[in-house]
């Protein structure tokens, strides 16, 4: 039994076949789904999947990509919908940010506005935090505290394996593990995964992106999550089963309404 923490079923990759591919998770021991929220425009299907499946949940947030059109009044209508149970993904990406210093500065700030906007946001409606951070470590660890995102916790999605976040699992912090462990340049993720606290792992795809060995190039989707708990097993030392439990009850006590259904 496994639940994919992250996987965005509302991406148009799926608008063909989503039920189909919801139904093969199902059946192959995959027992809850959230889709996080990334930008606004997908928000609806993420909804109608929710209310459709009682396995599905959803969250509301902007990705820092989409940081510009960041709206709380929105947030605040979605939040009261029954399935929405977190706030994010949020966060902070430097990979991108323009080559001009003064817009990169701009770009920086915008980001991290929004990102404390959010947290504050989580705050007010009690909801765990998505927690987006790519080549963003220091800044996000510092807003992450300084803004007391400990009273709600959170998952880092998509984990970096930078060891300066670690101590995060002090904060109520788990560390989402996806298909990256699998990947054969994933040697940082290998070595510090065992150094995570085992009760502040969860399992997560990120579908329809970074597939797992051995189905790279292609599309990701929640059945795939097995190839990341077999690694996790590997590493871990663990049994297929005992991670499979471990997750399943970590993600339970991050996202209480999972509890509910499993």
């Amino acid at each position: 039994m496994i639940i994919d923490t992250h996987c965005h079923l509302d991406n148009k990759q799926y608008y063909e076949d989503v039920d189909e591919v919801i139904e093969n998770a199902l059946k192959n021991g995959i027992k809850g789904f959230l889709i996080p929220g990334a930008d606004f425009e997908d928000l609806p299907q993420a909804i109608k999947l929710s209310e459709k499946y009682k396995e599905v949940f959803f969250s509301v947030g902007i990705h820092p990509y989409d940081a510009p059109s960041y709206d709380e009044n929105i947030m605040k209508e979605y939040v009261k919908h029954p399935k929405c149970i977190a706030i994010g993904e949020c966060g902070l990406d430097y990979f991108r940010l323009p080559e001009d210093e003064e817009e990169k500065l701009q770009e920086k700030q915008l980001q991290k506005e929004v990102f404390i906007s959010q947290i504050k946001f989580a705050k007010k409606v009690k909801k765990p935090l998505i927690v987006h951070v790519r080549d963003a470590s220091d800044d996000s660890k510092t807003i992450l505290e300084k803004y007391g995102a400990h009273e709600v916790g959170g998952v880092l999605h998509c984990y970096n394996a930078s060891e300066h976040l670690l101590s995060l699992s002090e904060h109520g912090f788990y560390f989402g593990i996806g298909g990256v462990l699998t990947f054969n340049n994933a040697k940082k993720l290998v070595e510090v995964l065992p150094k995570i606290p085992l009760e502040k792992l969860i399992i997560e795809t990120d579908a329809p992106y970074l597939t797992p060995h051995p189905h790279r190039g292609k599309r990701n989707e929640p059945f795939y999550t097995k190839f990341v708990c077999e690694k996790m097993a590997e590493i871990l030392n663990l049994s297929d089963e005992e991670v499979q439990n471990l997750t399943t009850n970590n993600a339970k006590k991050l996202f209480k309404e999972f509890s509910s259904i499993i």
